[in-house]
């Protein structure tokens, strides 16, 4: 991802630069580090279609862990998302391809978030080194067909509070409710803070967590927006479940399944104690 080590930024150019499609000149660099910088860079590939493009760029990435939030092959366009983690912000990447004179044109535009700070050199490594991977002709085709069938690798769960869970969804949910989905689904949480209630659904149990302002949910993004958090336990949570209490406080791991607009309420499924 861009924000990798000083060594692994330097390998990755010295791969761009070995490129005779001037990637490494193309790059260009705007914005500002308050309203939020900006990384373009480009390369052109002969024999290389918008379709063959995506579904290479799409095994890239997903083995690089960034996630594909849209992708449209024949249209020529895919956005993908830095993840959000424990220490930074996620931010998206827009690639666009255009065929012209038998080869194809792939644009990169990353857009990082205000107040985030990347350096130029590790940018242009990252992206140049995504762009130099592409193939055209046969040995193309090939690379996306196999990018198509890629699926991304289960990741650690990703620990925080409750508030500040509830907070960077509704934030988010505010600029964006249809990005929450594709964005997050899959991704396993370990959340921890006080229980509101825990009910019946079907022949499991859910438990809604109780979202308690303090003194540092100021800090958290999305501050002043809230999504409910409920989690389905489970499997063989019964026990676990008829113990709880409101205001017990609980620390619970669980996949993210759906957001619910219309209720502003997330729900998370096969979700257990972290022991």
């Amino acid at each position: 991802m861009l924000l990798t080590s000083a060594l692994a930024a330097a390998s990755m150019m010295a791969l761009a630069q070995t490129q005779p499609t001037g990637c490494v000149e193309t790059f260009r660099k705007g914005g500002n580090p308050v309203t939020g910088l900006r990384f373009v860079a480009e390369r052109s590939v002969a024999d290389l279609s918008s379709a063959s493009a995506i579904g290479q760029l799409r095994g890239i990435v997903i083995a690089k862990g960034y996630i594909v939030m849209a992708a449209e092959p024949e249209a020529g366009t895919i956005l993908i998302e830095q993840p959000t983690t424990g220490k930074a912000r996620g931010f998206p990447i827009e690639i666009s391809v255009s065929e012209a004179n038998g080869q194809g044109t792939v644009r990169m535009e990353a857009r990082l978030r205000a107040a985030m700070a990347v350096k130029e050199a590790a940018a242009r490594a990252e992206m140049c080194g995504i762009l130099a991977q592409l193939q055209g002709g046969k040995a193309g085709l090939a690379l996306a067909k196999k990018g198509n069938a890629a699926e991304a690798a289960s990741a650690a769960p990703l620990r925080m509070s409750v508030l500040r869970f509830s907070s960077q969804i509704g934030g988010e949910a505010r600029k964006s409710s249809v990005s929450i989905e594709p964005r997050y689904k899959e991704r396993v949480f370990t959340l921890y803070g006080p229980v509101a209630s825990v009910s019946r659904v079907g022949d499991g149990y859910r438990v809604d967590f109780k979202l308690v302002d303090n003194m540092l949910a100021s800090l958290a993004p999305g501050t002043g927006y809230r999504a409910e958090v409920s989690c389905r336990l489970a499997p063989g949570q019964s026990a676990f479940a008829l113990t709880l209490k409101p205001d017990s406080h609980v620390e619970l791991t669980g996949t993210f399944d759906t957001f619910d607009e219309s209720q502003s309420r997330v729900w998370l499924r096969d979700c257990a104690p972290n022991k």
